[in-house]
C-alpha cells in the first residue's frame, strides 16, 4: 500500500512547522499513520548538508552550488525518509520540496527553471507530492509575523528584494501548477487556517 505525500511551502514565517503540528494532531486523532519530515533535511546526510547551506558564514556561496545541494539533500532525504514511509502506507508531511527550489533558486535567484529540473529530475520523476499546500501570505507580512530575519540563517538574510520575488515565484507556480499546488489563505488564526487545511485535503480525498 503507498502512502500518501503532502508537501507545505511558502515564505519565511508562514507558520509551516505550525500547520504540519496541528495536520500532525488531526491526523493522530484519527489513526492515520504518518511521518513529519523537511527539506534540506530528515536524515543524517541530508541534515549535515542543510547546515552547510543555512550557515550564515557561507556567504561566498554561488547559486549554483546551493542549488545543487539542494539537490543533492533532497536525493538522500527521498532514500532515507520519504521513500520507507510511503512504502510502509504512511503519510509524509514534509516541509518544503521541489517547488521549494523552483520559487528560491529560480525565481529569488534568477537560475533557469529547466537547469533546476534537470539537477532534480530524479525527485520529479519518481516523488512528486500528491497535493502542494501553498500557505499564502506576502514575504514582508511573514517575516513580521517572525519578528524578522534570523541573523544565522544565510536565506533568510538574503534580503528583502530577493524573498519578494520567491513570493511572486510562488504566485507564478500556483498558476503554472494548478492542478498540483493548492493555495491556503493565511491571513487569519492558526486554527482558521488549520481548518481550510483539512476541507481542502478532505475535498481531494486524501484523509477522512
Amino acid at each position: 500500500m503507498k502512502g500518501r505525500f503532502i508537501a507545505f511551502e511558502g515564505c519565511e514565517g508562514a507558520g509551516k512547522s505550525t500547520q504540519m503540528r496541528l495536520l500532525s494532531e488531526y491526523l493522530t486523532a484519527r489513526g492515520v499513520p504518518h511521518i513529519l519530515t523537511r527539506e534540506p533535511g530528515g536524515g543524517h546526510i541530508s541534515e549535515s548538508i542543510r547546515n552547510i547551506i543555512l550557515d550564515g558564514k557561507n556567504r561566498e556561496m554561488t547559486d549554483e552550488c546551493e542549488a545543487l545541494l539542494y539537490a543533492a539533500a533532497r536525493v538522500q532525504h527521498l532514500s532515507d525518509t520519504v521513500k520507507p514511509a510511503l512504502e510502509r502506507g504512511e503519510t509524509v508531511l514534509c516541509d518544503r520540496y521541489i517547488f521549494s527550489s523552483f520559487a528560491y533558486q529560480g525565481y529569488g535567484r534568477g537560475l533557469s527553471l529547466g537547469f533546476l529540473k534537470a539537477i532534480n529530475a530524479y525527485a520529479i520523476e519518481n516523488f512528486m507530492p500528491d497535493v502542494t499546500l501553498f500557505l499564502d501570505i506576502p514575504s514582508s507580512n511573514a517575516f513580521d509575523r517572525k519578528h524578522g530575519a534570523d541573523p544565522q540563517d544565510r536565506m533568510e538574510q538574503a534580503g528583502e528584494a530577493f524573498h519578494k520575488r520567491v513570493y511572486e515565484g510562488y504566485r507564478a507556480l500556483l498558476r503554472d501548477y494548478s492542478e498540483q499546488i493548492a493555495a491556503i489563505d493565511c491571513s487569519g488564526t492558526k486554527y482558521e487556517t488549520s481548518a481550510k487545511i483539512v476541507q481542502c485535503l478532505v475535498s481531494r480525498g486524501f484523509i477522512g
